[in-house]
């Protein structure tokens, strides 16, 4: 990650690389693995380009007719800053660090509103468009849990599943992230502008298309595959057989994260999908605490707010006690006199509080007084 801020120029050849018609996410990684950066890739020219796996005559020429022409780039630009829209790249310190392990993360992402270091406890909520009320109920109510936990609910804005995960998230007071097949001025569908309002004021709209990117059926496949990156689990709560939601489960297996989804009546057809996936072995999620039990480890450790770092999700069942004398206990082994007196607290409360914590395998007691925070 870099340590300054990406310059003009960088974000400029990002720009006009993201701007070229036909070039997909894939392209775009093996031409970042040739060349190294977007800027050594307008700098090649048509016959180096063409050697790139996925890129044909009409794709190099593009790319070498924008290398001569920063003007779409500079007024795309322009218009991100007018209206407030911030350009993550790829590398720099700002993109989301969830995001930057896929093979194939965008170059760069449009955000609009704001992302804090607690989204990194992100999980995504998705489901069909063409949802029942049991769908929805259910969504809005894993939603608002989730949220109340400390995460942050990802989505995609769609009609059905989507909106009701951001919504329930929104009523909670929770943070929300909806990611955009289309650009973040041109919101899909119409109905959902309010909608996304609210999203920018309680966490953001973020997508790696152009601004003014209209909807294309082929734009949503490859969208979900950012959802299920800037997460850490993908709930599925209701899905067809061949439901779009279905596309986010695979992208999330294919990049290590967890799946799980929310049964629904056996003879539901909008539920077979969901039905499928707990049938070849996903796990089946009834409530806040399944999901917060069967999440893996961060990749690394997040601060929720100022003095409380998460280290596990399964930290979030935890009460304001426990939760800040964990918050003591050091990641390497220290005498349980420092960790009394580091608290502040009443000895017999720490006490008790540890012994509960090590039930919990939160923590690990070890020979001569010592204690440690436990690994998952």
């Amino acid at each position: 990650m870099s340590e300054v801020a990406d310059s003009e120029q960088e974000i400029l050849d990002a720009l006009r690389l993201n701007l070229v018609p036909g070039i997909g996410p894939r392209t775009q990684q093996a031409l970042v693995e040739c060349f190294g950066s977007p800027g050594e890739i307008l700098r090649a020219d048509r016959e180096q380009l063409m050697q790139t796996p996925g890129v044909g005559p009409k794709l190099a020429s593009a790319i070498v007719a924008a290398s001569r022409d920063s003007a779409v780039a500079q007024s795309e630009l322009n218009r991100c800053r007018q209206a407030g829209i911030e350009l993550l790249l790829y590398g720099s310190d700002r993109y989301p660090r969830m995001l930057a392990q896929i093979c194939d993360a965008p170059k760069v992402l449009y955000l609009r509103g704001a992302i804090e270091p607690r989204d990194e406890l992100a999980v995504a909520i998705v489901g069909s468009r063409r949802c029942t009320i049991y769908g929805k109920q259910q969504a809005e109510r894993l939603a608002a849990a989730l949220a109340r936990a400390g995460l942050t609910i990802v989505s995609g804005l769609a009609r059905g599943i989507d909106s009701a995960a951001h919504r329930g998230a929104l009523e909670a007071g929770g943070r929300t992230l909806s990611v955009l097949a289309t650009g973040v001025s041109t919101i899909y569908p119409p109905e959902h502008d309010e909608l996304a309002k609210e999203v920018i004021r309680q966490g953001a709209l973020l997508s790696e298309s152009p601004l003014d990117q209209v909807s294309k059926p082929g734009l949503f496949p490859q969208r979900n595959r950012i959802i299920s990156g800037i997460s850490l689990a993908v709930i599925i709560v209701e899905a067809s057989r061949n439901s779009g939601a279905l596309h986010t489960a695979r992208h999330a297996m294919e990049q290590g994260r967890e799946v799980f989804a929310v049964p629904g009546r056996i003879d539901s057809l909008a539920s077979e999908g969901c039905h499928d996936l707990i049938r070849d072995g996903v796990a089946l999620i009834r409530n806040v605490d399944d999901v917060l039990e069967a999440l893996g480890p961060l990749i690394g450790p997040v601060e929720r707010r100022e003095g409380e770092t998460v280290h596990s999700p399964r930290e979030l069942t935890l009460n304001d006690q426990e939760r800040e004398i964990l918050n003591h206990v050091p990641n390497e082994p220290g005498h349980i006199d420092d960790v009394l007196r580091s608290t502040g607290l009443e000895s017999s409360r720490v006490l008790s509080t540890l012994t509960v914590l090590e039930m919990k395998r939160m923590v690990r007691r070890l020979p001569g007084g010592y204690v440690v925070r436990a690994t998952h």
